[in-house]
């Protein structure tokens, strides 16, 4: 297939399939019966931040303006977050802030990837919280990543460090001595701000988020746009990313474009040169080779052995999808897994992580009048049911749940709070 692939086409048939399913409430998986009712009706609580089902709680650990222990305050634009257990009982979560030039860092300092006309450091990055793990008690903030742009989100990796992702790709040049749309790895064992490094080997594009396979320490990354790419990039040494390696872009084995409701696909990768891409062309150089391109390729988690990945706007109602793809060791697989048809049942997923039941946890990104943002829960058969309703009008973002999975960390974009969610976290679906 080539660049004039219309990739909406090629999902219609197996998304509307799919959707009507989802959408019917129920579906068989064995002898058992599936609601897709999830934990249960959300209650309403007016004079709080968001809405839960009963026996849910939750706690504000950090807030925009917030006094840090390094002297800063915390920014605003909380985004893509990761979880870590560090020893001594403690967790680290470190967090983006998708800022831009003309926002405030929050009082940034120390080393800095870029500084606006060679002085302040340009406010996105990221910033850790290290946590007690038993309480929750939020013991340190501090600036981990500085002098970066809109660091929207990234990925955990299985060596302790969080995957920061630039979905910026402003050139050097006027204000910006350097140039962006780079990812940068940040260890969660990080006391402060750590030396930047762009690793470009991984590619310059509108980068959203990351995901590694342990297996095989391949790293798959998402494009946020209309007309994006799934990449995966094979490090020449594993968990060394810094050391370089090779790109690619996702395909399909030469056949049948239309994918069949509950038919898997054989895909194929792209080898991309020049990933560097000073032009800014690195999608349609791979779409030209044949990549399937992608309606925003947003959130991307690894679960047990299979990769799931958003489309924000993707699908024949352009109100998003869910993708799965399977690694193997001869060729991988793909899959749409879900589809939205209505936007009361899913809209504009973005951030998302999996549950450690294998449900997938979904955050919304919205700015319409249609519904307020949700976090969405998705069991294993492709049902949706919500797990959260934002009280006012941000998106949710960083969903990721502590090592043992009983608490779910989350943030709210803009006043930037993060929260920690508990409650009876039960496996739904399985």
């Amino acid at each position: 297939m080539g660049p004039t692939f219309d990739r909406r086409r090629f999902l219609s048939a197996t998304g509307l399939a799919f959707g009507a399913l989802a959408a019917s409430g129920c579906h068989a998986r064995g002898h058992a019966i599936v609601s897709a009712e999830g934990y249960g009706p959300l209650v309403p609580n007016p004079a709080g931040l968001i809405d839960l089902p009963d026996g849910f709680s939750y706690r504000i650990l950090s807030k925009r303006g917030q006094a840090m222990s390094d002297g800063g305050t915390v920014p605003d634009a909380a985004d893509g977050m990761g979880c870590f257990a560090l020893p001594g009982g403690k967790l680290a979560l470190v967090r983006n802030h998708e800022l831009v030039v003309t926002q405030d860092s929050g009082g940034a300092t120390g080393a800095a990837y870029d500084r606006l006309n060679g002085g302040a450091p340009l406010p996105g990055g990221t910033t850790t919280l290290i946590l007690d793990a038993a309480t929750l008690t939020v013991e340190q903030q501090f600036r981990s990543l500085s002098g970066t742009i809109r660091n929207c989100s990234g990925g955990v990796t299985p060596w302790g460090s969080w995957l920061s992702c630039e979905e910026d790709v402003s050139p050097a040049g006027g204000q910006l001595g350097r140039s962006h749309g780079w990812v940068f790895e940040v260890p969660a064992s990080a006391t402060g701000p750590v030396n930047p490094v762009p690793l470009k080997a991984m590619g310059r594009f509108n980068h959203e988020a990351a995901a590694v396979d342990p297996a095989s320490g391949k790293v798959y990354l998402t494009e946020d746009r209309e007309d994006g790419l799934l990449y995966r990039f094979t490090p020449a040494v594993p968990g060394q990313l810094a050391r370089g390696g090779v790109l690619e872009a996702l395909s399909l084995v030469a056949g049948d474009p239309l994918i069949r409701p509950g038919e898997w696909r054989k895909a194929r990768w792209i080898p991309l040169d020049n990933v560097a891409s000073p032009a800014d062309d690195l999608r349609q150089r791979g779409a030209a080779l044949g990549a399937l391109r992608f309606a925003r390729g947003e959130g991307i988690h690894m679960g047990r052995g299979e990769l799931y990945f958003t489309c924000t706007s993707g699908g024949a109602a352009k109100l998003g999808q869910v993708f799965r793809l399977v690694p193997g060791q001869y060729s991988d697989r793909l899959q749409l897994f879900f589809e939205s048809t209505d936007a009361g049942q899913f809209n504009y997923g973005d951030n998302l992580t999996v549950a450690t039941d294998g449900q997938l946890i979904v955050c919304e990104d919205q700015y319409t009048a249609i519904t307020d943002n949700h976090v969405r829960g998705i069991t294993v058969d492709g049902l949706p049911y919500p797990i959260a309703k934002s009280r006012i009008q941000t998106e949710f973002a960083g969903a990721c749940f502590s090592p043992d999975g009983q608490v779910l960390f989350l943030n709210l974009y803009s006043p930037a709070r993060t929260l920690a969610i508990t409650g009876p976290w039960a496996h739904l679906g399985v």
